[in-house]
């Protein structure tokens, strides 16, 4: 993954990131949202928030949006 070189966080809601790339041995840390939906991330964002001061490198988080 070439974000890895410059980013220590990939935020998607690609639901298929598992499946398209392969990211066993990655230090970059992913987390999927469950919506693309940005009203419904801006109305979560302590959520967000959370979860980006909480995940680890090389850990894939997936975020459930209500």
């Amino acid at each position: 993954m070439l974000a890895e070189q410059s980013f220590d966080l990939f935020i998607t809601a690609d639901q298929n990131l598992q499946c398209q790339q392969n990211l066993r041995g990655r230090r970059i840390a992913v987390l999927e949202l469950s919506t693309n939906k940005l009203r419904r991330i801006m109305a979560a964002r302590a959520l967000v928030q959370n979860a980006v001061a909480l995940i680890k490198p090389g850990e894939l988080l997936r975020l459930e949006i209500p």
